[in-house]
This record gives C-alpha cells, structure tokens and sequence, in this order.
C-alpha cells in the first residue's frame, strides 16, 4: 500500500530536523573540546605568570637585604570589602557608601579597585566594615565556591564555564581562569567583570564575632577597618 504524501512529507520533514540535530550536537561537541583545551592552556599561563611574579618578588627583597636595602613591593591595587554590622546607626553617608559597594546586607562581601576616592570612601565606612588584600588563592576559593554570575539580572551560580561565556564573552573572558585573573591582576575590564559577579554571601566566622571587639578597630584588637592580608584568614572561616 502506497504511503499517503503528508505522510512521506512529515517523515522527510522530520529526518531533516534529526539530520540537523546531530549536526547540531557534533558541532557543539566540538566546540566544547576546543574551548576546554583553550580555558587549560589558560589556566597554565596565568599559573606561570603568578609564579614568575612570587620569585621576582622574592628574588628583589633578597638582592635588597643582601645590600642592607629594603625593597617596597607595588602598592596593592585590589581590596576585599566584607561588611561585618548590620543597619542600625549608620549614618545615611556610610549607608550610601555601601550601597554603592553593593555592601547591603551583613556578611557581603565584594572586591573593590584601589584609588584615592575608593580608599576614602572605605575610610569612611571602616566602623561597619573589615576589609585587606586578597591573595589569588582567597580570590579562586571565593569564586569557586561562593561565586554566582549576574544574567539577566538574575543571581546564577557559576556552575559551569557556560555562565562566564554567557556574561563576559564579549570582553575575552571565556573561562573561570580569565575571571579569577581579571579580578586579581585588575585588569582593563575590571569593572565589567566584578558587576558580573554577584556579591558574595559569607558565613559568619567560625566562633563568631566577639560583641566586645566588634566595634573596635582591627589596629586595637577589634575587627573593622583595614586589616592588610590578614583579610585572607578571617574568610578561611567564612567560606
């Protein structure tokens, strides 16, 4: 018995959308191996960029004891902002400051670009803030573990490196690596790249903040204010 022709037409229609389909997967799994090779390749020069940078830095302060110097290492150009006191008392001023931070709730914590405005305005809301120099490792672990990206003004977890491509391809930053190393070098495409990454929601440190030294500067045994790379392990206990 002959098929009827909207019979021959729908099985032909549908063996083009398979056809297509598989075309369509094989391309993507291609693309997919090509750009796991790239984000590896990545990762290892930034890895060897970061090595090179420690034994510089090593190999100066050396050379300068050895001829009774100092060396002073470039001034820090990233901080790690973490908000340690909730809203009551805060000056609308600070409270703006924060907002602008994106510091809006208690345990929050974002990266921040080093200059003379930015460095006033954490002056200005150290009594509600602890803050420091986070080295690369506290910027992978934070992102690994606590890292969501902003899409479509949607709080998204960076599950994948999908996420990253989604947001931030258009800027060359394709992979975690890219990321981890925009932040960290505080690159050209900072700012694009820390709106990307939504603020992130710490713990409370593991035995918690004293009542007593909570309001005290870090510089008197308290907490808030700048605290230099001492920053790295109050968020060891806040991851």
């Amino acid at each position: 018995m002959k098929k009827p022709e909207s019979v021959l037409k729908k099985e032909a229609t549908q063996a083009k959308i398979a056809a297509a389909a598989k075309e369509a997967e094989a391309a993507a799994a291609q693309k997919a191996e090509a750009d796991l090779a790239l984000f590896k390749a990545n990762a290892a020069k930034y890895d060897a960029e970061y090595e090179k940078e420690q034994k510089e830095l090593v190999e100066n302060r050396r050379k300068a004891k050895a001829t009774g110097g100092f060396y002073v290492p470039a001034q820090p150009k990233l901080a790690l902002v973490v908000r340690i006191r909730g809203t009551i008392g805060v000056s609308p001023k600070a409270k703006k400051v924060m907002q602008l931070f994106r510091l809006r709730q208690l345990h929050n914590a974002t990266f921040v670009k080093l200059n003379e405005a930015t460095i006033r305005m954490l002056r200005l809301i150290e009594p509600y803030v602890t803050y420091g120099y986070p080295s690369r490792a506290t910027v992978q672990k934070l992102i690994y573990k606590r890292g969501f990206g902003k899409l479509n003004k949607q709080r998204i977890p960076i599950a994948d490196n999908s996420v990253i491509q989604e947001g931030l391809s258009s800027l060359g930053i394709n992979c975690v690596a890219d990321l981890i190393n925009e932040i960290y070098t505080v690159g050209p495409n900072f700012k694009a790249a820390n709106n990307f990454l939504w603020p992130f929601k710490l713990s409370s440190p593991t035995g918690g903040f004293s009542s007593k030294t909570k309001m005290l500067h870090f510089m008197e045994g308290g907490e808030s204010g700048a605290r230099g790379e001492e920053i790295n392990n109050l968020v060891k206990k806040m991851i």
